[in-house]
This record gives structure tokens, C-alpha cells and sequence, in this order.
């Protein structure tokens, strides 16, 4: 490292402290040089500006004016809010492709399987798909690179195979019972990225739809999936935003809306330079009289908080979970010509009821997001008693019910993390990944076999009459984890339900995994059991 680079880092505290203090710092410095003259340019709105134009003239060595910049900003939003963030354009692409809907690329899912890449999925009818590469093919060589045998990381794999529309990539496979290496060209397009990850019938008259974030096309995917169930009977639904970090504000509006009468608020927001916009329910909604049970937990973020909070506000269903996040700041993206991004927080949303439920974030980000972890050491994952909310925090829905602000959506129905059948075993091989391992390893020594099967029922059928159990444990022997009997006879049910729903997944994706991981979902069969009983009251 020069010493110029060296010397950039030195002055980044001084840009920002000539930033929020007005100048004091670098008047005193200012004193123990004669050219004050110099200092002239700094008129008193454009401080910081003035201060790079000097360093960049005068400073001792060479400095890049863009390299300056680009280290400050960052740090000028860390003063503001853990929210607002400065995206160099190199990254932009990452940031906004999950929530635009779509990303250009060869339309596969892959693993790294033994240093290789394995091909789990083909998106159907994707580019991949359409020139003949299948489930459990390798990939051994993308264009003129060998990917196999040679620790590729899995995010230098996909910047080799995504690119822009209409390229064309070669690809060697190595398949089995196939003697010689295949080699495919294939034409890049547009990989559809859903945001619904499944929705099923659970019982006669019960639906299911998991979303898994808010992008562009969350709307249009969640009324596709609603039309679909209700051709199945569905006459009640539970709604899944667990884990769901947010996204579009809109797209989760769209969704209350469906299940609002006319005129009732869904949101409203308003900023210091932003005055008060309301967001209201039209009439065209179509599930206003559909019972729905809304699952939620402390990773439910932004658009998830809106969506729940717009229901639990209007006294409409029923909240499910632990209390979510507690991110109620809007961010406004705004793009710089060189391809780099801004978002800006620029309002607060409210619920219903007036509540603000963003968290407390005046001690900087690492403690805002440290909290979480703060509030499983204070048992509030695990009862809700364990939970404190100030007086000030109370807010009232039409229909009497009390509800809270200040740090997330409180359930009306608070289900504790289930820690019933956890052992270090369990912990153990679940945090070595060695149940997926496993699971795709399974899947893909038979995948013949399973390939026979079209849905999930047929899928267990055939899993629960082989000794997974029994080959999962010598399997994570090799792998390091001696097995332990006792931790082993407690944890069978949950390791064996896992099993059997990554290796579903790996033959029929998420409408596999999900049907079966739910036999072992306390929180889901919760929601089950209200919808079926009838009672919707909070309690």
C-alpha cells in the first residue's frame, strides 16, 4: 500500500467531522498554516465539496478524487440510519435484481457438489431446459474456464453464467452413463425470480401461500396463486411472511387491499420534507370475506410489518408468530450517472392506528441489529412475558384491541421457538449443512427412482420405507460428527422429516419441501387449527 492510500484513509474522519461540526476541526488546523487565503473556497454550503477540490490541488501525493468520494459517502449515511446506504454501480445489479423480478441469465440451480457444479434444477422452458441439460448433470467447463476441481467459489460460478440477454455461453457437462464430456451453447434470456415460494391446498379448505419477499411481480404472483386455490376449494387461507425481509412498499399495499373494505387506511407515511400520503383499500378486493390467519417472526421486515400491521390494525385475521423486526423507514432510490445508487430514508410509515413501528437506532447500526440477538439472550423468542412495550407504545383498533408500536408487530398469538427435539446433534449437523449434503447426495444417486413421483405424497411414501435414518448417521460419522444414541432416538423425527424435505426439493422444488417441513412447523399447524376451529379471536 502507497503512502498516498494510507494517507486517504487518515482523512476520512476529517471530511466528516468538517462535515458535522461546521468547520471547527479544521479551523484549529488552519492556525498552524500561513496560506489561510486558500481556505477562502470554502463558502458555507458547499464545505464539503471545497475540502475535496483542496486536498485533490494541494495534498502532499496524488489523490483520486472519485476514490475519496466514493469512501465518503458511505460513511456520511452511517450518521443518518442503519437503512440508508450508498451502492457503488459495480453492485447495483445484486441489490436490485430480487426485487425487480427477473435476472438474465442460463436458468439453472446448481450445487457445489465435491468441488464441482451440479445441477439441481432447470428453470422449465429456460434456456437451459430448452437445449437439453438435466437435473444431475456437471458442469466441468464454462467457455474456456475450467470450473471443476479447481475451489470456484459459487458467486464467481454465477457471474460466469449470468450476462445479458441474448449472449451466448458454452458449457461442457459431464453426465452420468454418458462416456465423453456434451457440449451445449446456450442463449442467455430473462430467469423469472418468484416471490411466492409455494402455495398448496392444506386441507380441504384451508390454503397456503408463502412470499418470500415484495418485488415487481409479488402482486401478479400472489393473485395467480389465490385464482389457483380457490379452483381447489379453498375457502380459507393462511399467509406466510415469515423470514420476508420486505421490498416494495406497494406490492404489500396491493396485497391488503384484497382483504380490506372500501375506504379503510392500509398505511400512511411522512417525512420531514414529506408531507402525509395516505394509502387506502379500494373495493375491488376479493378476499374481504375470507378468513385469514397472517404468520410472522422476528426476521419479518418493512413490507411484511406494513402488510400485517394494515390487517391486525383493521381488526381483519389474525397475526401469528413473534414479533417481527421493527423496520417502519421508506427509502427512496435515486440513481447517479455513473451507475451507481443512492437509497435514502425520506419518511417513517405508520400503521393504522398511528403506530410507527421502527425500531430505536440512535446507538449506530451494529447495536440496531445486534438487538435481535439481544432479544433471544432475553428469552423473548420463547415467551412472550418476556416482552416489555411502554404505555406510550399502546394503540387501540376499532374493534378494542390493543396493540403496540416501537420496535415491531407484535402476534395477537405469540408462538415460542420450538426447541422441542433439539439436541447438539441435531444443532451439530445442521450447522455443518450436512442434512442438505446428504439430501442432495440421495437425490441425486437416485434420482431415477424418484423421478417416478409427481407430487410430494409419493415422494414420502417412497422415503419413509428406506433406512434414511441409519444412512444419514454413517454419512455424518465420515463427515466428523460422531453420533451420539441418546441425541439420535430424540432428534429421529425432526433429522428424518428434514431429510425427506431436501430431498423432495431437489426433485420437485419448493412444492416438495414445504409440505413436508410443515409436519414438524408448530407455528403453521397453530394457524391450522384456529382457521378449522373457528375461533379468531386474539388472545
Amino acid at each position: 500500500m502507497g503512502p498516498g492510500k494510507k494517507r486517504t484513509n487518515i482523512l476520512l474522519p476529517l471530511l466528516l467531522a468538517v462535515f458535522l461540526t461546521g468547520g471547527m476541526l479544521i479551523g484549529n488546523q488552519l492556525s498552524k498554516i500561513d496560506s489561510r487565503e486558500k481556505f477562502q473556497v470554502y463558502h458555507r454550503y458547499n464545505k464539503l465539496p471545497s475540502i475535496i477540490d483542496y486536498i485533490q490541488k494541494e495534498y502532499v501525493d496524488s489523490i483520486s478524487r472519485n476514490d475519496l468520494v466514493e469512501k465518503t459517502i458511505p460513511e456520511i449515511l452511517k450518521q443518518l440510519d442503519p437503512h440508508s446506504v450508498y451502492i457503488p454501480a459495480s453492485e447495483v445489479p445484486q441489490y436490485n435484481e430480487p426485487l425487480e423480478g427477473n435476472f438474465s441469465g442460463i436458468g439453472v440451480q446448481f450445487n457445489m457438489q465435491d468441488d464441482t457444479v451440479a445441477i439441481v434444477n432447470t428453470i422449465p422452458n429456460g434456456p437451459s431446459a430448452k437445449v437439453g441439460i438435466l437435473a444431475g448433470d456437471r458442469i466441468i467447463r464454462v467457455d474456456d474456464s475450467l470450473v471443476a476441481g479447481v475451489q470456484m467459489i459459487s458467486t464467481d460460478i454465477v457471474s460466469m453464467l449470468k450476462g445479458k440477454r441474448g449472449t451466448k455461453v458454452r458449457v461442457d457437462i459431464i453426465r452420468k452413463e454418458v462416456p465423453e464430456p456434451l457440449e451445449f451453447e446456450i442463449t442467455r434470456d430473462k430467469i423469472p425470480l418468484y416471490s411466492v415460494d409455494v402455495a398448496y391446498m392444506i386441507t380441504d379448505e384451508i390454503g397456503y401461500v408463502k412470499i418470500s419477499k415484495f418485488s415487481k411481480t409479488t402482486f401478479d404472483e400472489f393473485i395467480g396463486a389465490i385464482t389457483d386455490l380457490r379452483e381447489k376449494g379453498m375457502k380459507k387461507l393462511i399467509l406466510d411472511l415469515r423470514d420476508n425481509g420486505g421490498g416494495y412498499m406497494d406490492a404489500a399495499t396491493k396485497i391488503a387491499d384484497q382483504f380490506l373494505k372500501k375506504d379503510k387506511l392500509i398505511v400512511y407515511t411522512k417525512g420531514w420534507s414529506q408531507p402525509r400520503k395516505d394509502v387506502v383499500a379500494s373495493a375491488r378486493g376479493d378476499l374481504i370475506n375470507t378468513q385469514v390467519v397472517i404468520l410472522i417472526d422476528e426476521w419479518s421486515a418493512s413490507a411484511s410489518e406494513i402488510l400485517a400491521g394494515a390487517l391486525q390494525d383493521n381488526d381483519r385475521g389474525l397475526i401469528l408468530g413473534r414479533r417481527s423486526f421493527g423496520k417502519g423507514l421508506v427509502q427512496e432510490q435515486i440513481m447517479f450517472n455513473d451507475g451507481s445508487a443512492l437509497r435514502l430514508t425520506i419518511a417513517r410509515y405508520y400503521t393504522p392506528t398511528g403506530r410507527c413501528i421502527q425500531r430505536p437506532y440512535d446507538q449506530g447500526a451494529e447495536e440496531y441489529y445486534h438487538e435481535l440477538q439481544e432479544r433471544y439472550e432475553r428469552g423473548e423468542l420463547n415467551a412472550a412475558g418476556n416482552i416489555e412495550f411502554a404505555d406510550s407504545l399502546k394503540y387501540t383498533t376499532p374493534g378494542g384491541k390493543t396493540v403496540y408500536g416501537g420496535g415491531g408487530i407484535m402476534p395477537d398469538v405469540f408462538i415460542p421457538i420450538d426447541t422441542a427435539g433439539v439436541t447438539t446433534y441435531l444443532s451439530e449437523v445442521n450447522n455443518r449443512g450436512l442434512i442438505y449434503r446428504f439430501a442432495f447426495r440421495y437425490a441425486d444417486e437416485n434420482r431415477q427412482a424418484l423421478n417416478r413421483f409427481g407430487d410430494y405424497h409419493a415422494i414420502k411414501k417412497y422415503l419413509d420405507d428406506q433406512d434414511l435414518l441409519h444412512d444419514f448417521v454413517d454419512f455424518a460419522r465420515d463427515h466428523g460428527v460422531k453420533p451420539v444414541t441418546e441425541d439420535i432416538i430424540i432428534s429421529d423425527h425432526i433429522i428424518v422429516t428434514q431429510l425427506e424435505a431436501y430431498i423432495a426439493r431437489n426433485i420437485i422444488d419448493n412444492a416438495g419441501f414445504y409440505p413436508i417441513i410443515h409436519t414438524i412447523d408448530k407455528t403453521l399447524q397453530k394457524g391450522v387449527a384456529v382457521l378449522s376451529s373457528g375461533d379468531m379471536a386474539a388472545r
